[in-house]
């Protein structure tokens, strides 16, 4: 009787150790409110049984739009068995839009919304080189946004409200680290101009190079490096923004601690190719006026959410070799993740080419498209500083959903 009841027990223990090793929890409960993902997506999930054997994903209460280019909103109800409800979740469909793929360099310029410090300097006076009395040491990437209480929009504004002052005292607020904080600087008469100066040498611009991921067939709106773009680790706020077209000189390959990067030039001389209206976490967004030299117009896919992504080969687009090719990855993780992240996938490159051209993942190369199952379903974003051949990405979802 007693071996019967082990036997029982242990029967059991084994029943609900399958049942709940086959409930991929950690699935359903990191999606977030309003996540992105298509009909097919959903459908597919079910038979792959993505959440688990026992898991079903239903898509109820659909709200189509009426406009297209917005997308419908609907509730997935995870139901135990077909019929226990045990999660509801706010979903976003996305409409089946074409984009164009990208993989090419392209040059940013961003006119900031303040003043960046570059550094600090002496003003030349009546009596000579002084520094200015400063309760703080300003370092290199400071965003100056306001001079006392008032605005800092550019260079130039900055400029005009501290020679219109005529207090020698100002309030300056500046963020650090996308932190704000506050400094007192003593001003001091410039004996050229007999206007106060703060001894600060600043700008109002930043450039760099980066990867564009895709473009939006129908309204060419473009998504691109799949990060933020930042200056001494404050994000750039944009106050306008430029896209142009980027020629590559030549690679520095990536080693163990030193990422490598792409060695590209372009000109603000150069014909503007678009506008770039937003930098986020999840990279930089705008709209494009002219294609030529950075989508072929017939390549175009589907753009794939985190449903579409699984462990397993795919392949990451960029034009390192001159052209735009394909080069075989191995994606190693696909992160569960209820918050926004950048490094949402976890990757190894597998490809050889693209490991005699450039050991990895180099600097320049944030942005590059990932392609699974003939889906768009990330951008690459960081590369592992001990080991260049592996790399970080985030799910395109996340670009889509920041992208307007």
């Amino acid at each position: 009787m007693k071996k019967r009841v082990l036997w029982i027990i242990a029967l059991c223990a084994t029943i609900i150790v399958l049942f709940v090793c086959n409930i991929r929890f950690s699935a359903i409960y990191s999606l977030p409110e309003g996540f992105l993902a298509t009909q097919e997506e959903i459908e597919q999930s079910n038979k792959s049984a993505y959440f688990g054997s026992f898991v079903s994903a239903n898509l109820e209460n659909l709200t189509q739009s009426v406009s297209t280019d917005k997308h419908s909103e609907g509730t997935i109800v995870f139901k135990l068995f077909g019929f226990i409800p045990i999660r509801k979740i706010n979903v976003v469909c996305a409409n089946e839009e074409d984009v164009y793929v990208g993989g090419v360099p392209i040059g940013i310029n961003i006119s900031t919304q303040g003043a960046i410090v570059i550094n600090e300097k002496m003003v030349e006076t009546e009596n000579g080189l002084v520094d200015t009395d400063k309760n703080v040491e300003f370092k290199e990437g400071d965003l100056i946004t306001k001079i006392n209480g008032q605005d800092v929009s550019s260079l130039e504004n900055l400029t005009e409200v501290i020679e219109n002052s005529e207090d020698e005292n100002f309030e300056i607020t500046y963020m650090r680290k996308n932190k704000e904080h506050k400094a007192q600087i003593k001003g001091v008469k410039d004996v050229n101009t007999g206007k106060y100066k703060l001894g600060l040498w600043v700008k109002d611009d930043v450039t760099g190079v980066g990867t564009l991921t895709y473009v939006n067939k129908e309204t060419h709106k473009f998504g691109a490096l799949g990060h933020a773009v930042t200056d001494a680790e404050n994000s750039v706020s944009v106050s306008e923004g430029k896209v142009y077209a980027c020629k590559l000189l030549g690679i520095d390959k990536g080693e163990k601690n030193d990422p490598g990067e792409l060695r590209c030039m372009f000109l603000n001389s150069d014909k503007v190719k678009g506008e770039l209206e937003k930098n986020t976490k999840y990279g930089v967004f705008g709209n494009l006026t002219d294609l030529e030299d950075l989508v072929d117009e017939n390549l175009s896919l589907k753009i794939g959410g985190r449903l579409s992504v699984n462990p397993g080969k795919a392949y990451i687009v960029s034009s390192v070799s001159g052209i735009r090719e394909e080069y075989e990855i191995e994606i190693i993780k696909a992160s569960y993740q209820a918050k926004a992240d950048d490094k949402s996938i976890v990757f190894r490159v597998k490809d050889k080419r693209l490991l005699d051209l450039t050991g990895g993942i180099v600097q320049g190369m944030s942005g590059s498209p990932i392609i699974q199952n003939g889906k768009l379903i990330g951008a690459v974003t960081h590369v592992f500083t001990a080991d260049p051949t592996k790399g970080y990405g985030i799910y395109s979802d996340w670009m889509v959903a920041n992208e307007n």
